[in-house]
């Protein structure tokens, strides 16, 4: 005879949250439409770091770059109002942001940096300074 009692699981319900948002069902379809804006960092030819921004949505009156303490800081916001003017209230409203901030390095040339939005593509490429060459010392001879 059983007494009907099942043993208390305290993971169960994160390992089915888990599931819900990771596995193919029903609450992934939404996750796999929706897209979030992507970043690359790089070198090109080690004279350069190159960030391009995916910002399909933005245009560049949305978008901010500024040096911060030594940091690339890319910041946009966009939002979207649109009203029914028969109805007292608002139909749709909308808001997107974007946030990145990328540490630079010693050598970077922060005067020289310039960036560039393209096909919804923010690409800032920040210089490097040219770092002086090493010293060669020669070595004298002890022998007399």
């Amino acid at each position: 005879m059983t007494n009907g009692l099942t043993r208390w699981d305290p993971f169960e319900e994160m390992r089915s949250l888990q599931k819900q948002f990771l596995n193919d069902d029903w609450f992934s379809a939404p996750l796999k439409t929706l897209t979030l804006p992507t970043t690359d960092v790089y070198t090109s030819d080690d004279k350069e770091l190159v960030v391009e921004a995916h910002m399909p949505n933005f245009e560049d009156t949305d978008i901010d770059v500024h040096i911060e303490n030594g940091a690339l800081v890319i910041r946009a916001e966009k939002h979207e109002k649109e009203e029914d003017k028969k109805k007292k209230y608002v139909v749709r409203e909308s808001s997107s942001s974007f946030y990145r901030r990328i540490h630079l390095p010693k050598h970077a040339d922060q005067e020289k940096i310039e960036a560039e939005m393209k096909d919804g593509v923010l690409k800032v490429v920040v210089p490097f300074k040219e770092l002086p060459k090493p010293k060669k010392i020669t070595i004298k001879s002890g022998k007399k």
